[in-house]
Protein backbone atom coordinates (compact mmCIF):
# COMPACT_ATOMS: atom_id res chain seq x y z
CA UNK A 1 0.00 0.00 0.00
CA UNK A 2 3.00 2.32 0.71
CA UNK A 3 4.45 1.65 -2.54
CA UNK A 4 1.47 2.13 -4.33
CA UNK A 5 1.02 5.30 -2.99
CA UNK A 6 4.31 6.63 -3.55
CA UNK A 7 3.73 5.45 -7.30
CA UNK A 8 0.78 7.26 -7.48
CA UNK A 9 2.06 10.79 -5.68
CA UNK A 10 5.16 10.29 -8.74
CA UNK A 11 2.86 9.71 -10.91
CA UNK A 12 0.73 13.27 -9.92
CA UNK A 13 4.00 15.01 -10.10
CA UNK A 14 5.47 13.87 -13.39
CA UNK A 15 2.27 14.44 -15.46
CA UNK A 16 1.73 17.53 -13.90
CA UNK A 17 5.52 18.68 -14.33
CA UNK A 18 5.44 17.68 -17.72
CA UNK A 19 2.07 19.21 -18.59
CA UNK A 20 3.37 22.92 -17.63
CA UNK A 21 6.39 22.43 -19.54
CA UNK A 22 4.44 21.46 -22.39
CA UNK A 23 2.10 24.91 -21.97
CA UNK A 24 5.13 26.95 -21.34
CA UNK A 25 7.47 25.34 -24.00
CA UNK A 26 5.19 25.83 -26.67
CA UNK A 27 1.67 26.28 -28.61
CA UNK A 28 -1.30 24.38 -26.16
CA UNK A 29 -1.17 20.89 -26.85
CA UNK A 30 -4.30 19.27 -28.28
CA UNK A 31 -6.55 17.05 -26.60
CA UNK A 32 -5.03 14.13 -28.14
CA UNK A 33 -1.53 14.96 -27.01
CA UNK A 34 -2.63 15.42 -23.49
CA UNK A 35 -4.31 12.30 -23.84
CA UNK A 36 -0.69 10.21 -24.81
CA UNK A 37 0.92 12.30 -22.36
CA UNK A 38 -1.10 11.35 -19.33
CA UNK A 39 -1.55 7.72 -20.15
CA UNK A 40 2.19 7.60 -20.49
CA UNK A 41 2.74 9.30 -16.83
CA UNK A 42 0.25 6.62 -15.97
CA UNK A 43 2.22 3.26 -16.49
CA UNK A 44 4.58 4.46 -14.00
CA UNK A 45 2.17 3.44 -11.46
CA UNK A 46 3.21 0.07 -12.11
CA UNK A 47 6.89 0.25 -12.80
CA UNK A 48 7.75 -1.95 -9.32
CA UNK A 49 5.68 -4.72 -10.36
CA UNK A 50 5.99 -4.57 -14.47
CA UNK A 51 9.15 -2.71 -14.97
CA UNK A 52 9.67 -4.03 -18.68
CA UNK A 53 6.60 -3.38 -19.88
CA UNK A 54 6.30 -0.20 -18.03
CA UNK A 55 9.53 0.99 -20.06
CA UNK A 56 7.77 -0.73 -23.45
CA UNK A 57 4.51 1.57 -22.88
CA UNK A 58 6.94 5.08 -22.46
CA UNK A 59 9.08 4.23 -25.46
CA UNK A 60 5.65 3.84 -27.37
CA UNK A 61 4.03 6.73 -25.27
CA UNK A 62 7.25 8.76 -26.43
CA UNK A 63 7.34 7.20 -29.88
CA UNK A 64 3.65 8.44 -30.70
CA UNK A 65 3.95 11.79 -29.12
CA UNK A 66 6.88 13.18 -31.00
CA UNK A 67 6.92 12.06 -34.27
CA UNK A 68 2.83 12.38 -34.20
CA UNK A 69 1.09 14.52 -32.18
CA UNK A 70 3.29 17.31 -30.52
CA UNK A 71 7.18 18.25 -30.36
CA UNK A 72 7.42 20.20 -27.34
CA UNK A 73 7.62 19.07 -23.63
CA UNK A 74 9.99 16.78 -21.24
CA UNK A 75 7.51 13.41 -22.16
CA UNK A 76 10.84 11.73 -22.54
CA UNK A 77 11.54 12.09 -18.93
CA UNK A 78 8.88 8.80 -18.21
CA UNK A 79 11.12 6.53 -20.09
CA UNK A 80 14.10 7.70 -18.00
CA UNK A 81 12.13 6.98 -14.87
CA UNK A 82 11.27 3.55 -16.47
CA UNK A 83 14.70 2.77 -17.58
CA UNK A 84 15.90 3.15 -14.27
CA UNK A 85 13.01 1.16 -12.11
CA UNK A 86 14.36 -1.63 -15.21
CA UNK A 87 17.98 -1.07 -14.15
CA UNK A 88 16.98 -0.81 -10.17
CA UNK A 89 14.96 -4.21 -11.15
CA UNK A 90 18.48 -5.76 -11.73
CA UNK A 91 17.82 -5.88 -15.69
CA UNK A 92 20.73 -4.49 -16.81
CA UNK A 93 21.21 -6.26 -20.09
CA UNK A 94 17.63 -5.19 -20.87
CA UNK A 95 18.04 -1.36 -19.66
CA UNK A 96 21.00 -1.05 -21.91
CA UNK A 97 19.45 -1.96 -24.84
CA UNK A 98 16.39 -0.27 -23.98
CA UNK A 99 18.73 3.14 -24.19
CA UNK A 100 20.70 2.33 -26.95
CA UNK A 101 17.34 1.79 -29.32
CA UNK A 102 16.33 4.52 -27.79
CA UNK A 103 19.42 7.10 -28.48
CA UNK A 104 19.38 5.41 -32.30
CA UNK A 105 15.48 6.47 -32.93
CA UNK A 106 16.13 9.97 -31.91
CA UNK A 107 19.16 10.29 -33.88
CA UNK A 108 17.08 8.75 -37.11
CA UNK A 109 14.22 10.97 -36.28
CA UNK A 110 17.14 14.21 -36.21
CA UNK A 111 18.41 12.85 -39.75
CA UNK A 112 15.17 12.60 -41.99
CA UNK A 113 13.63 15.50 -40.22
CA UNK A 114 13.72 18.89 -41.75
CA UNK A 115 14.00 20.73 -38.77
CA UNK A 116 16.65 19.96 -36.23
CA UNK A 117 14.78 19.68 -32.62
CA UNK A 118 17.85 18.00 -30.57
CA UNK A 119 21.32 19.68 -31.41
CA UNK A 120 24.65 18.08 -30.55
CA UNK A 121 24.93 18.89 -27.18
CA UNK A 122 22.33 17.98 -26.30
CA UNK A 123 22.75 14.32 -27.45
CA UNK A 124 25.43 13.92 -25.55
CA UNK A 125 23.95 15.09 -22.47
CA UNK A 126 21.25 12.91 -22.93
CA UNK A 127 23.24 9.99 -23.55
CA UNK A 128 24.90 10.85 -20.31
CA UNK A 129 21.93 10.96 -18.80
CA UNK A 130 21.15 8.09 -19.63
CA UNK A 131 24.03 6.34 -18.59
CA UNK A 132 23.84 8.07 -15.49
CA UNK A 133 20.53 6.39 -14.87
CA UNK A 134 21.23 2.67 -15.38
CA UNK A 135 24.67 3.22 -13.16
CA UNK A 136 22.05 4.58 -10.32
CA UNK A 137 20.13 2.07 -11.00
CA UNK A 138 22.64 -0.69 -11.27
CA UNK A 139 23.89 0.39 -7.73
CA UNK A 140 20.48 0.57 -6.26
CA UNK A 141 20.21 -3.49 -7.26
CA UNK A 142 22.80 -4.08 -6.21
CA UNK A 143 22.54 -2.74 -2.64
CA UNK A 144 18.70 -4.70 -2.54
CA UNK A 145 20.82 -7.88 -3.18
CA UNK A 146 23.38 -7.31 -0.02
CA UNK A 147 20.57 -6.32 2.12
CA UNK A 148 18.51 -9.04 1.06
CA UNK A 149 22.07 -11.54 1.43
CA UNK A 150 22.73 -9.80 4.66
CA UNK A 151 19.08 -10.68 5.77
CA UNK A 152 19.17 -14.52 4.96
CA UNK A 153 22.51 -15.18 6.61
CA UNK A 154 20.91 -13.16 9.81
CA UNK A 155 17.58 -15.23 9.34
CA UNK A 156 20.34 -18.25 9.25
CA UNK A 157 22.48 -17.60 11.79
CA UNK A 158 19.15 -17.32 13.98
CA UNK A 159 17.74 -20.44 12.98
CA UNK A 160 20.96 -21.98 14.11
CA UNK A 161 21.15 -20.59 17.52
CA UNK A 162 17.70 -21.43 18.14
CA UNK A 163 18.57 -25.12 17.02
CA UNK A 164 21.47 -25.23 19.02
CA UNK A 165 19.55 -23.81 21.94
CA UNK A 166 16.72 -26.70 21.91
CA UNK A 167 19.15 -29.47 21.26
CA UNK A 168 21.05 -28.69 24.32
CA UNK A 169 17.89 -28.32 26.31
CA UNK A 170 16.22 -31.14 25.30
CA UNK A 171 19.37 -33.66 24.78
CA UNK A 172 20.14 -33.07 28.44
CA UNK A 173 17.09 -33.88 30.03
CA UNK A 174 15.81 -35.79 27.47
CA UNK A 175 18.76 -38.36 28.90
CA UNK A 176 18.56 -37.62 32.32
CA UNK A 177 14.94 -38.96 32.10
CA UNK A 178 15.79 -41.67 30.52
CA UNK A 179 18.73 -42.53 32.75
CA UNK A 180 15.88 -42.34 35.39
CA UNK A 181 13.33 -44.67 33.53
CA UNK A 182 15.67 -47.08 33.56
CA UNK A 183 17.07 -47.27 36.81
CA UNK A 184 13.06 -47.50 38.18
CA UNK A 185 12.84 -50.39 35.43
CA UNK A 186 16.00 -51.50 37.38
CA UNK A 187 16.05 -51.12 40.90
CA UNK A 188 12.60 -51.43 42.09
CA UNK A 189 13.88 -50.59 46.10
CA UNK A 190 14.25 -46.68 44.61
CA UNK A 191 11.63 -45.67 41.70
CA UNK A 192 10.61 -43.37 44.07
CA UNK A 193 13.96 -41.34 43.78
CA UNK A 194 14.13 -42.32 40.10
CA UNK A 195 10.21 -40.80 39.78
CA UNK A 196 11.12 -37.58 41.44
CA UNK A 197 14.50 -37.40 39.75
CA UNK A 198 12.37 -37.49 36.39
CA UNK A 199 9.64 -35.24 37.94
CA UNK A 200 12.75 -32.28 38.19
CA UNK A 201 14.33 -33.00 34.84
CA UNK A 202 11.32 -32.80 33.01
CA UNK A 203 9.96 -29.80 34.75
CA UNK A 204 13.45 -27.98 33.65
CA UNK A 205 13.01 -29.58 30.58
CA UNK A 206 10.32 -27.69 29.75
CA UNK A 207 10.90 -24.46 31.63
CA UNK A 208 14.10 -24.04 29.28
CA UNK A 209 11.75 -24.91 26.66
CA UNK A 210 9.63 -22.33 27.14
CA UNK A 211 12.28 -19.50 27.59
CA UNK A 212 13.74 -20.43 24.00
CA UNK A 213 10.85 -20.67 22.35
CA UNK A 214 9.93 -17.56 23.57
CA UNK A 215 11.88 -15.62 21.36
CA UNK A 216 9.79 -17.11 18.14
CA UNK A 217 6.67 -15.50 19.39
CA UNK A 218 5.57 -11.83 18.52
CA UNK A 219 3.50 -11.26 21.65
CA UNK A 220 3.65 -9.31 24.07
CA UNK A 221 5.15 -11.49 26.99
CA UNK A 222 7.88 -10.70 30.01
CA UNK A 223 11.29 -12.38 29.30
CA UNK A 224 12.62 -15.28 31.75
CA UNK A 225 13.30 -13.08 35.19
CA UNK A 226 16.27 -15.61 35.69
CA UNK A 227 18.51 -15.65 32.09
CA UNK A 228 20.29 -19.25 31.70
CA UNK A 229 23.43 -19.33 32.82
CA UNK A 230 26.08 -20.27 35.24
CA UNK A 231 23.49 -19.89 38.14
CA UNK A 232 22.24 -22.77 37.74
CA UNK A 233 25.09 -25.00 37.78
CA UNK A 234 24.55 -26.20 40.47
CA UNK A 235 21.32 -27.56 39.91
CA UNK A 236 22.13 -28.68 36.94
CA UNK A 237 24.91 -31.19 38.92
CA UNK A 238 22.29 -31.99 41.00
CA UNK A 239 19.98 -33.00 38.25
CA UNK A 240 23.14 -35.17 36.92
CA UNK A 241 24.36 -36.60 40.36
CA UNK A 242 20.26 -37.85 40.55
CA UNK A 243 21.26 -40.40 37.61
CA UNK A 244 23.78 -42.10 39.92
CA UNK A 245 27.18 -40.21 38.42
CA UNK A 246 29.48 -38.76 40.88
CA UNK A 247 29.70 -35.10 40.01
CA UNK A 248 32.52 -33.00 41.20
CA UNK A 249 32.45 -29.21 41.02
CA UNK A 250 35.31 -27.08 41.15
CA UNK A 251 34.98 -22.96 40.64
CA UNK A 252 32.61 -20.80 41.70
CA UNK A 253 30.37 -18.89 38.81
CA UNK A 254 31.00 -15.17 38.82
CA UNK A 255 29.28 -12.25 36.64
CA UNK A 256 29.88 -12.58 33.34
CA UNK A 257 28.83 -10.91 29.81
CA UNK A 258 25.21 -12.80 29.36
CA UNK A 259 26.48 -14.51 25.83
CA UNK A 260 29.17 -15.91 27.72
CA UNK A 261 27.86 -17.35 30.86
CA UNK A 262 25.38 -19.05 28.35
CA UNK A 263 27.77 -20.57 26.38
CA UNK A 264 29.68 -21.73 29.39
CA UNK A 265 26.73 -23.64 30.79
CA UNK A 266 25.38 -25.15 27.77
CA UNK A 267 29.14 -26.33 26.99
CA UNK A 268 28.97 -28.32 30.89
CA UNK A 269 25.38 -29.35 29.95
CA UNK A 270 26.73 -30.77 27.01
CA UNK A 271 29.13 -32.40 28.28
CA UNK A 272 27.53 -34.04 31.26
CA UNK A 273 25.15 -34.96 28.26
CA UNK A 274 27.47 -36.80 26.64
CA UNK A 275 29.42 -38.28 29.79
CA UNK A 276 25.82 -39.80 30.62
CA UNK A 277 24.51 -41.25 27.29
CA UNK A 278 28.08 -42.65 25.91
CA UNK A 279 30.74 -42.61 28.52
CA UNK A 280 29.79 -45.60 31.23
CA UNK A 281 31.26 -43.49 33.15
CA UNK A 282 31.22 -43.53 37.44
CA UNK A 283 32.31 -40.04 38.06
CA UNK A 284 33.28 -36.61 36.32
CA UNK A 285 34.74 -33.52 37.20
CA UNK A 286 33.80 -29.93 36.07
CA UNK A 287 36.49 -27.67 36.80
CA UNK A 288 35.98 -23.48 35.90
CA UNK A 289 38.45 -20.81 35.85
CA UNK A 290 39.03 -17.72 35.06
CA UNK A 291 42.03 -15.10 34.26
CA UNK A 292 42.12 -11.47 33.03
CA UNK A 293 41.23 -12.46 29.38
CA UNK A 294 39.50 -15.45 29.57
CA UNK A 295 37.26 -18.17 31.37
CA UNK A 296 38.14 -21.99 31.09
CA UNK A 297 35.56 -24.74 31.41
CA UNK A 298 37.16 -28.57 31.37
CA UNK A 299 34.81 -31.76 31.70
CA UNK A 300 36.83 -34.74 32.89
CA UNK A 301 35.01 -38.47 32.90
CA UNK A 302 36.77 -41.46 33.48
CA UNK A 303 34.41 -43.60 31.17
CA UNK A 304 35.06 -44.80 27.89
CA UNK A 305 38.33 -42.84 26.23
CA UNK A 306 39.68 -43.45 22.87
CA UNK A 307 38.74 -41.72 19.52
CA UNK A 308 35.82 -39.39 19.84
CA UNK A 309 33.27 -39.00 17.00
CA UNK A 310 32.08 -35.21 16.55
CA UNK A 311 28.27 -35.31 16.74
CA UNK A 312 25.49 -33.06 16.92
CA UNK A 313 26.38 -31.83 20.49
CA UNK A 314 29.98 -31.20 20.04
CA UNK A 315 29.60 -29.34 16.87
CA UNK A 316 27.05 -27.02 19.25
CA UNK A 317 29.97 -26.81 21.85
CA UNK A 318 32.62 -25.83 18.98
CA UNK A 319 29.76 -23.25 17.22
CA UNK A 320 29.16 -22.00 20.62
CA UNK A 321 32.78 -21.21 21.74
CA UNK A 322 33.79 -19.84 18.25
CA UNK A 323 30.46 -17.14 17.81
CA UNK A 324 32.67 -15.55 20.92
CA UNK A 325 35.76 -15.84 19.57
CA UNK A 326 36.85 -19.05 21.59
CA UNK A 327 37.39 -22.75 21.03
CA UNK A 328 36.46 -26.12 22.34
CA UNK A 329 38.88 -29.04 22.12
CA UNK A 330 37.38 -32.89 22.93
CA UNK A 331 39.87 -35.57 23.49
CA UNK A 332 39.76 -39.11 24.39
CA UNK A 333 42.61 -41.35 26.00
CA UNK A 334 42.44 -44.32 28.07
CA UNK A 335 41.11 -42.70 31.09
CA UNK A 336 38.15 -41.00 29.60
CA UNK A 337 37.42 -38.10 27.62
CA UNK A 338 38.07 -34.57 28.61
CA UNK A 339 35.78 -31.41 27.11
CA UNK A 340 38.24 -28.00 27.32
CA UNK A 341 36.35 -24.61 26.58
CA UNK A 342 37.85 -21.28 25.97
CA UNK A 343 35.87 -18.21 26.47
CA UNK A 344 37.10 -14.32 26.06
CA UNK A 345 35.44 -12.78 29.30
CA UNK A 346 35.04 -10.03 27.07
CA UNK A 347 33.19 -11.10 23.97
CA UNK A 348 29.94 -10.38 24.87
CA UNK A 349 30.91 -6.77 25.24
Amino acid sequence: MVEWTKDALLVGAVLAGVLAMTYVSGPAPSPIAITVIALTCATLAFRRRFPIWVLAGTVVGCGIYYPFVGSAGPLLVTFVIALYSVAAAGQIVAATGSAIVCMAAIVLGEIHSPIRHVDNIALFMLVGWLVAVIALGAVRSSRRALVSEAEKRAAGDERLRIARELHDVLAHNISLINVQASAALHRKNRETEALEAIKQASKQALKELRATLGVLRQVDEQPPTVPTGLGQLKELVERTRATGLQVTLDGEPRPLPPEVDLAAYRIIQEALTNVTRHASAQAVNVRIQYDDEHMRVQVDDDGRGGEVTAGNGIRGMTERARSLGGDVTVRGSTDGVRVHARLPIGAGE
